[in-house]
């Protein structure tokens, strides 16, 4: 099996990696103007728990999302917030902090790397529901 063959979960620490990742994620996101009023402070080990083990099984992990929570309906589940621009730039600025953290602290190969951060755009353009809304307009 080649590097690209083998599944990113298996190259990295897999479900430790994914922990630590939300962890530097999640850093940003509190103490961010923008971002912190959508996350409810009594619910951020949850939302915590909930982006890793979805991030585990779409790296390639097992299961256990969808098992416990069925399919992940990304943008149902965040249908009630109001996204932006400016929520999707934050969100993927912290992301991107964090990922290349990884990166740096030697956890993530340059290519996947450089895939974490394109899925991660993806996501963050996916997930705007209200374009010229949002904090920062």
């Amino acid at each position: 099996m080649t590097s690209d063959e083998q599944l990113l979960f298996e190259r990295v620490d897999g479900e430790a990696f994914f922990v630590r990742l939300v962890d530097r994620f999640y850093a940003g996101v509190v103490a961010d103007p923008v971002l912190a009023p959508l996350y409810p402070p009594d619910d951020i080990e949850g939302a915590k728990a909930r982006l890793a083990g979805f991030l585990v099984q779409f790296w390639g992990g097992p299961t256990t999302y969808s098992d416990q929570r069925g399919h992940p309906r990304l943008r149902m589940r965040h249908a009630p917030f109001v996204i932006g621009e400016a929520e999707r730039e934050a969100w993927f600025r912290h992301m991107a902090t964090a990922v290349g953290a990884a990166a740096d602290a030697g956890e993530l190969s340059a290519d996947d790397e450089a895939r974490m951060l394109s899925y991660f755009h993806r996501a963050a353009e996916h997930m705007v529901n209200a374009p010229g809304a949002g904090s920062g307009t």
